[in-house]
């Protein structure tokens, strides 16, 4: 996705996500200011218009590279996920085993999506524009997730010398596991406690490492 990217860089969203943040500083006030802007007021009540003079920048330079709202939208989000990659990479990196990464990794990622201002805002004041970035347009978010997972079990795989099985359907199920309660944390298991949440993925993510 490009809209993570410099006017001539359109690289897709999973590299996008490997990358460090973008370079172009105009880019970057521009994320910046509509990361607050969102956060603050939502994506309904929130315009280009509204990014461009928070960011202190016209409206044609935001288009120039970003091309729409959604793609704005998109890239803020994707931006901010690679945040929470490297958050997440901070917390379970010192775990010795791939099984304490994934319980650890679930906990963390049901409480930092839930406390950040962006993702957990927005699916609080405004779940029916939300969704559908993390659901049917979703591809982009889903697709990254699923990549960074993938490479943390490929490399536990390569130490445990199981290199030819393919981690990627499994990774999918974890992350697909992880979005569905988050978009309905409705359930009788109480994710909110993280102890509880912690025991669900002991018994019931960590054992598919072997399945």
């Amino acid at each position: 996705m490009s809209a993570m990217s410099t006017d001539t860089d359109h690289s897709g969203p999973t590299t996008a996500v490997a990358r460090p943040e973008v370079e172009d500083p105009t880019a970057r006030r521009i994320l910046d200011a509509a990361l607050e802007q969102f956060s603050l007021l939502g994506l309904r009540r929130s315009s280009v218009d509204d990014v461009a003079k928070r960011a202190g920048v016209s409206r044609v330079t935001v288009f120039r590279r970003f091309q729409s709202k959604d793609k704005l939208v998109e890239a803020t989000l994707l931006r901010e996920l690679n945040r929470f990659f490297q958050h997440l990479d901070a917390r379970v990196a010192p775990l010795p085993t791939m099984e304490e990464r994934v319980v650890e990794g679930f906990v963390v990622a049901l409480r930092h999506t839930r406390a950040h201002p962006l993702f957990g805002g927005l699916l609080r004041l405004e779940p029916e524009l939300v969704l559908p970035y993390l659901t049917v347009q979703g591809g982009f978010s889903l697709s990254a997730t699923v990549e960074y997972l993938t490479a943390h079990l490929r490399r536990a795989q390569q130490v445990e010398g199981r290199a030819d099985e393919d981690p990627r359907p499994l990774a999918e199920l974890m992350v697909r596991v992880a979005v569905s309660f988050l978009l309905n944390p409705a359930s009788c298991i109480e994710m909110e406690d993280e102890e509880q949440a912690r025991a669900f993925a002991r018994r019931y993510l960590a054992p598919l490492l072997d399945a």
